[in-house]
């Protein structure tokens, strides 16, 4: 089954970001889903580079490579990267600049869409 998450809140602000990436983490491992994760708004600082969390806190940018490197997409809205100063250089690897008419065609294809 294919799922899309559009994920929209700031990191580490509140922890929608990160139930967003625990329940795509979870439908990976245990449900073998085909996830696709847009992120629009202030999330996506998500997928930033080089994070550096305290000690036994979680950081967003390891779930995202682990989503990557399990065949999970990674996009982000250009236009929100734009309006915060946000290029691909800046982001993480293998993660994708994205545009609100392939959120439509993601949307179109996946099965089930949740939103945080």
């Amino acid at each position: 089954m294919t799922y899309l998450l559009i994920v929209n809140e700031s990191p580490y602000g509140n922890e929608k970001p990160y139930n967003a990436l625990r329940m795509a983490m979870t439908l990976q491992t245990e449900h073998n889903a085909d996830i696709h994760m847009f992120f629009m708004g202030d999330s996506v600082v998500c997928a930033l580079r080089n994070q550096k969390t305290p000690d036994g806190y979680y950081n967003l940018e390891r779930m995202i490579k682990a989503i990557i490197r399990k065949k999970g997409a990674i996009y982000l809205c250009g236009t929100c990267m734009d309006a915060r100063g946000i290029n691909e250089v800046s982001i993480i690897e293998n993660s994708k600049r994205s545009t609100m008419s392939e959120l439509c065609v993601l949307t179109e294809k996946a099965d089930k869409v949740l939103v945080f």
